[in-house]
């Protein structure tokens, strides 16, 4: 008798098991979290206050008269920065002193000095001058054509930076594996 209990609860706890490992599968498959009531729509425009910045630091009054698609651009730059602060962060921590490039240096610059300060200077040219006339509305024009055409070229060069450090891994990789293989017995 009790090895038929103990049958049924071992059965009971596998088909729980990989349910619920099936279940994390699908969801995934689908694109999104179990557990999660509330999904985003990326459709929807972002509302500030639920924008969290991992590594730029901007000022939430500036970002107030850009539109939904800039601020979702900052957000993937922020991600791509995130990522590569980590990668910096998992070199100190193999005691490896990573070598700062000039563009390395060209993109911190531009990513925590004038990306802030462009940001700043598009706010106070839309919030200048409110009047709707046909010439403030080809300077507010302008401003945003420049915005966006910075911060394509901030993401450009995130995405190049990144891109530099996987064919860097992946050399130090094929390093190690060809190191190992001459090393056979």
């Amino acid at each position: 008798m009790s090895v038929l209990v103990g049958v049924g609860i071992v059965t009971t706890v596998t088909t729980i098991y990989f349910g619920r490992k099936g279940w994390h599968a699908l969801h995934k498959m689908a694109g999104i979290t179990p557990g999660v009531l509330a999904y985003q729509d990326n459709n929807t425009p972002l509302a500030l206050s639920a924008v969290n910045w991992q590594q730029l630091t901007l000022n939430k009054k500036h970002l107030k008269v850009l539109p939904d698609n800039q601020i979702r651009q900052l957000q993937r730059i922020d991600e791509k920065v995130s990522s590569y602060q980590s990668y910096q962060k998992t070199l100190q921590a193999q005691n490896k002193t990573p070598a700062v490039t000039e563009q390395q240096f060209v993109l911190n610059k531009i990513l925590h000095t004038r990306l802030p300060e462009m940001l700043a200077n598009h706010y106070q040219l839309v919030n200048i001058n409110r009047s709707n006339n046909e010439v403030n509305q080809q300077k507010k024009a302008e401003a945003s054509e420049l915005l966006q055409d910075v911060l394509n070229n901030i993401e450009h060069r995130l995405d190049e930076l990144l891109k530099q450090i996987e064919v860097q891994q992946l050399q130090e990789l094929r390093i190690m594996k060809s190191y190992i293989n001459s090393h056979d017995s």
